[in-house]
């Protein structure tokens, strides 16, 4: 319940604020070259089409969110805090600030995933409409491997693909 509210959220407030797209809908080539590269698990950074990551409303974004789940820590342990060492202290900032900058980076390629996803299935629907993606998209990727070993041509593609699934 709690990953789907926060799904929704994502979905309908940072993703729209974070991310610039374009109305354009992926190509076939576009789209099966990103597939297969969600599907092996690929850095997607800079290679989808259509949308650009807006780096000061990421950080932005990241920052309200640290601080809704740090603020009320560090008012919970103030008097604990206020007792520490300030050697010790040091050392927890350097570690607070490793985790921020290492979180970020993990927030940012989560988000770059939600909207490749999102993406993805936009455009399949547009593409293979009568192929669901949830049951359809590894096979597509594996097919689609096969075409490029084989050389096939763009202007084939879309039968080749369509053969494959049709014969399975």
């Amino acid at each position: 319940m709690l990953q789907d509210t926060i799904g929704q959220i994502t979905d309908r407030y940072i993703i729209p604020f974070v991310f610039r797209s374009s109305d354009q809908p992926l190509l076939l080539r576009e789209l099966l070259d990103l597939n297969k590269a969600f599907d092996d698990g690929m850095k997607l950074e800079g290679r989808i089409p259509g949308f650009k990551l807006r780096i000061g409303r990421t950080i932005f974004t990241f920052l309200v969110l640290w601080n809704i789940i740090l603020l009320p820590l560090s008012l919970i342990f103030h008097k604990e805090l206020a007792k520490i060492d300030c050697h010790l202290l040091i050392i927890l900032a350097i570690v607070f600030t490793g985790m921020f900058f290492g979180t970020y980076m993990m927030f940012k390629e989560w988000l770059i995933d939600k909207m490749a996803r999102k993406r993805i299935v936009e455009a399949w629907h547009n593409h293979f409409p009568h192929f669901a993606y949830d049951k359809h998209h590894k096979e597509v990727a594996n097919i689609y491997r096969e075409a490029v070993e084989k050389e096939i041509p763009t202007k084939e593609l879309f039968l080749y693909i369509m053969n494959r699934l049709t014969a399975a």
